[in-house]
């Protein structure tokens, strides 16, 4: 398939003062001839008509061609930038495979310049990146990561750890000889140098996945405890229908918002009781599916409930605080898992004429976090985005790389790689075992570049890009 000529519309669907064909194969001579009566030169813009089977003027715009290898994709590249018309463009794009093209699969083209080595595969991911970026932090991390900085820090990786490869495997080859080859205590050294530089790599790449991917956020509690309130405080939009009935909110209601230019996905859920209502009763099994699957769960309490709050909850107090989630906590992993993600959040503190505040009490081995707030006034609810961006360790900064889950595992596999290493050097086992870890370290961070990789991975990856891209 890489061998056939593809093309695709490249601008978004329906009226526009531009819209733009694109087309990449090997040899495009005879279809410019055909499409805009000659082959433009290139890289140069080529005011022209773009003609139909019989001659027919289908548009008239702007033609350009980039011969192979000086094109994105690394094959020849002809693009028709005309009127974004609908019909304008799919008569375009029709007369291109009438002519010998196919219509492209999402992301093919960044997939051919991943191929052909315009770019490694960080660079690809960081250009759909780039068009889904929710904030100017998120986009100017996708440049970072585009123009190679992240690229740049893994093959400097890779290359301490081809040179700790031919090192032991060099010791491994003279291991009969007299010759001293190997300085344990200069390895250990390089290894722990090598932790070091993975460790801060991935920090920074963590902090590129949070404003990559977000956290999603679960308001749970019982009914009229706030929940809506609070979804509509943090969104700034009257999101969720606020009443004083209780059981208003049936369904999961999602709402994606920034904070400090940390995307959340906020899901406000239905009360969790129980009740003869069907409807009710399908609300409470999405909000459990919603809370089991959340990275943070803010369960809203209401603070009147509670009315010596003011001087901290007592170990009783959390028990009846924690119940609506009771039904979550079967066994002591399964708890303890769910109370780590678990923030207490004390709403209605204007009932009990409290101030906010943000405190912290143990409940048996689980540190929890408490917010006193009054959602329905928005107070205190700078105190909850700052609880949110430390639950998650978030720090911003213009030095992230925008990353994604795959990246962080396959840093965390060489990490796991590369102790292994230091333990099997400090017992003085074969160093047959230092080798094959480092070799398997070095294929884990080759996966994130694409240097080791499969084509179901690359499937999974374009398969998410826009057509045209």
């Amino acid at each position: 398939m890489h061998d056939q000529t593809i093309c695709a519309i490249a601008t978004a669907p329906g009226r526009g003062s531009i819209g733009v064909l694109r087309i990449s194969g090997k040899s495009l001579d005879d279809m410019a001839v055909n499409l805009v009566g000659t082959v433009p030169k290139p890289r140069q813009a080529h005011f022209c008509d773009f003609l139909g089977a019989d001659g027919a003027v289908l548009d008239r715009g702007i033609a350009f061609f980039f011969p192979a290898p000086n094109s994105f994709t690394g094959e020849d590249v002809l693009e028709l930038q005309g009127h974004g018309g609908r019909v304008v463009l799919e008569s375009l794009c029709e007369r291109a495979i009438a002519l010998g093209a196919r219509q492209a699969r999402p992301g093919e083209f960044s997939e051919r310049a991943f191929l052909n080595g315009k770019i490694d595969l960080v660079q690809a991911e960081a250009i759909a990146d780039l068009i889904d970026a929710d904030s100017r932090q998120a986009a100017r991390s996708a440049v970072r990561t585009l123009t190679g900085e992240f690229s740049k820090r893994i093959q400097s990786i890779t290359s301490l750890l081809t040179q700790l490869r031919v090192l032991v495997e060099s010791a491994i080859d003279f291991s009969d000889s007299d010759i001293e080859v190997l300085d344990a205590e200069q390895l250990r050294r390089n290894l722990s140098d090598l932790l070091d530089s993975l460790d801060r790599i991935r920090e920074r790449s963590r902090q590129g996945a949070l404003l990559n991917q977000g956290i999603n956020v679960v308001l749970a509690g019982l009914p009229n405890a706030g929940k809506s309130s609070l979804m509509n405080c943090l969104s700034g939009q009257q999101t969720a229908i606020v009443t004083e009935i209780p059981g208003t909110t049936r369904d999961v209601l999602s709402q994606r918002i920034l904070l400090d230019d940390l995307p959340l996905q906020l899901i406000d859920t239905a009360g969790l009781r129980r009740s003869g209502d069907l409807i009710e009763q399908e609300g409470v099994r999405r909000a459990r599916a919603a809370i089991d699957s959340a990275d943070a769960i803010l369960l809203v309490v209401d603070a009147s409930l509670f009315p010596g709050c003011a001087d901290g909850l007592s170990e009783s107090d959390l028990r009846r605080a924690l119940e609506p989630l009771d039904d979550f906590m079967e066994n002591g992993e399964d708890r303890n898992e769910m109370l780590r993600r678990t923030s207490l959040v004390l709403n209605k503190i204007d009932l009990l004429s409290l101030s906010p505040a943000a405190e912290r009490a143990q409940f048996d081995d689980i540190e929890l976090a408490i917010i006193r707030l009054c959602a329905g006034n928005c107070i205190g609810i700078d105190l909850l985005a700052a609880h949110l961006k430390d639950f998650v360790a978030y720090e911003g900064g213009e030095d992230a790389f925008v990353a994604r889950a795959r990246h962080i595992e396959a840093i965390d596999e060489a990490r796991r790689q590369c102790g292994s290493a230091i333990e099997n050097l400090a017992s003085r086992a074969p160093l047959e075992l230092i080798a094959e870890d480092l070799r398997i370290a070095q294929a884990s961070i080759g996966r994130i570049t694409g240097e080791f990789t499969s084509d179901d991975l690359l499937g999974e990856i374009f398969s998410n890009f826009c057509i045209g891209k």
